[in-house]
């Protein structure tokens, strides 16, 4: 038993059950009777009993009689000629079309093992049975393996021998091209370049102004506004009624009763009244995206200002809040102080000073892509632009502002500004102080005549401080003229907690008795989100501060003014 490895006997197995099966009959009322201290004190005369077992078990093994190595005529190799092994390319094989002929080919298998060993018509019996004892255990699985196997060739083989492609496909990587993208991709390969991007060495690139720029027939150096169609305008006319048209048709006071029905007239508004349409008015807004708490806030007023207030006669209540409520976001999207950078630029150039713009904001927000899209827009005004590469700490940056550089000088070169370059990178490579280069930056645009400098300084988070108590640091030393936070529109409650956290954190960590705050708003990826432009709303309101620029695509162009009227056509928008 201990070492059946060694020396195999095959009853082993039989033994060990037989003498359980017999030990416990024997002993069952004694364990019954005095437990598990009985199985510990007691003595079992079971030495007899056990050999007995053993004599019967070797016995029955004597009996089995042992398996014979069968002979080569026996075997299935034997049937085999040579002819039958040898495949020509084309053929069919033979099997393949006993297979089709005839589907108990598996019956025929069986039996044609058993063949070889019939000697006359006679034993067909004895010879067969004899077979049948002699293959093991062993033996019957691999022949089953055997036959598992050949049926597998043979699909494998039918499944090669499909009909091929005519036209194969070429061997290697073929660059996608977009439907909207352009066309010249050997522009963006620098595979093979040496220059190791250095700003001296990069070539001059050769693009089609047309994906830099979007719309030709633009007027250059305008911010245009943004646009939205509104649909509520026939619902509208629908919801206040023409007194002066009655309908005739039901007649009597029941039709006038009908047409009256939901209408308040010269009635004072309460509370009650409003609150289940200032319930559904908050669920709408959060759905566009306005922060939860502005949401409320929101409502709290607008039922603080129409508490009490008599409403004209064939006018519904729910009219009378949502009117109400367009002219409060209106109000909101329109601050009292409104920025108007050229004319701020152009009062620096009186005073010979570049005007000096900070763009700060969490990460990937686009602070980059929308500094190149504001360069170009005061570039075709006629102002040359200085931009500071501030941001030494993400891999890239500087690069990506580099490539902004040569594409805008490419788009206006000095030629057609008199010899005059229209924008510069200033820049001094990564892990630098970003308040010293942009202190630099400054005293070289003051030396060199640039008219705007615009300062990229790294994304950060709102709750991280070290890194709000280094742009505070660099707001304060350098004195920007306007402090810009980009923002996207995609946020919809994070956009106050950013906005609260990056202004208080300036103001904690300012040096000046009047800490410089956040001046102005630019809204990015503004084309993504549809009609759901609560974003605006929640920066606007909770910081008193315009949103300036408005960005709305990727070309150079897709820069926009905010639209307030347009924008809260869009957030009433069901």
């Amino acid at each position: 038993v201990g070492f059946q490895k060694i020396l195999t006997l095959t009853y082993v197995d039989k033994l060990i059950d037989d003498v359980h099966k017999e030990f416990r009959d024997k002993y069952r009322n004694e364990f019954q009777q005095k437990g598990t201290l009985g199985l510990l004190n007691g003595t079992f005369d079971f030495k007899d009993d056990f050999m007995r077992l053993l004599r019967d078990a070797e016995e029955s093994s004597k009996v089995r009689a042992p398996t014979v190595m069968k002979t080569f005529e026996q075997s299935l190799k034997s049937q085999k000629t040579v002819k039958c092994m040898i495949e020509t390319r084309g053929e069919k094989p033979k099997e393949k079309v006993k297979n089709k002929k005839n589907k108990g080919s598996k019956k025929e298998g069986t039996e044609a093992v058993a063949a070889p060993g019939k000697a006359s018509a006679g034993d067909k019996q004895p010879s067969a049975a004899g077979d049948r004892e002699e293959l093991t255990k062993d033996e019957i699985l691999q022949k089953n393996r055997e036959e598992f196997f050949k049926r597998h060739m043979k699909a494998g083989e039918k499944s090669s021998k499909s009909p091929k492609p005519e036209a194969q496909k070429e061997k290697g990587k073929k660059p996608r091209v977009w439907d909207l993208g352009n066309s010249n991709a050997k522009v963006l390969d620098y595979s093979n370049s040496a220059t190791n991007g250095s700003a001296e060495a990069c070539p001059v690139e050769e693009f089609d102004p047309d994906t830099a720029l979007g719309d030709r027939n633009r007027e250059p150096g305008r911010l245009y506004d943004l646009e939205y169609e509104s649909d509520d305008e026939a619902e509208e006319e629908k919801v206040i009624q023409n007194p002066s048209k009655p309908s005739a048709k039901k007649g009597g006071l029941g039709g006038m009763f009908g047409m009256l029905k939901g209408l308040v007239g010269s009635k004072s508004l309460t509370r009650e009244d409003m609150d289940p349409v200032l319930e559904k008015m908050k669920d709408h807004l959060i759905a566009k995206n306005v922060a939860a708490e502005i949401a409320v806030q929101l409502c709290e007023s607008v039922a603080k200002k129409l508490e009490g207030k008599v409403m004209g006669t064939f006018t519904t209540v729910t009219s009378t809040v949502k009117q109400a409520l367009q002219e409060a976001l209106v109000q909101i999207l329109q601050p009292q102080r409104r920025v108007d950078v050229l004319r701020d630029v152009m009062d620096a150039q009186r005073h010979r000073r570049p005007y000096v713009v900070t763009f700060c904001g969490v990460n990937g927000v686009g602070k980059s892509t929308n500094l190149a899209k504001i360069s170009f827009w005061l570039i075709e005004n006629g102002f040359s632009v200085l931009i500071a590469a501030c941001d030494t700490f993400r891999a890239g940056a500087v690069e990506q502002l580099r490539t902004h550089t040569r594409r805008l000088n490419a788009l206006h070169p000095p030629e057609s500004h008199g010899g005059r370059t229209m924008v510069q990178l200033y820049e001094k490579g990564y892990g630098k102080d970003a308040a010293g280069i942009a202190m630099e930056a400054i005293s070289y645009a003051r030396n060199q005549g640039f008219d705007v400098v615009l300062v990229d300084t790294a994304g950060r988070m709102q709750d991280n401080a070290p890194l709000m108590t280094a742009l505070a640091k660099l707001i304060a030393v350098n004195a920007p003229d306007l402090v810009l936070f980009v923002g996207e529109a995609l946020v919809g409650n994070e956009a106050v907690d950013q906005l609260v956290k990056f202004n208080k954190a300036l103001a904690d960590h300012s040096m000046a008795q009047t800490p410089r705050l956040i001046d102005g708003i630019v809204l990015t990826k503004f084309d993504t989100i549809d009609d759901k432009v609560g974003a605006a709303i929640s920066m606007t309101y909770i910081t008193s501060k315009p949103i300036v620029f408005v960005g709305t695509g990727q070309t150079y162009c897709d820069l926009r003014s905010l639209n307030a009227k347009a924008v809260v056509a869009a957030l009433m928008k069901a």
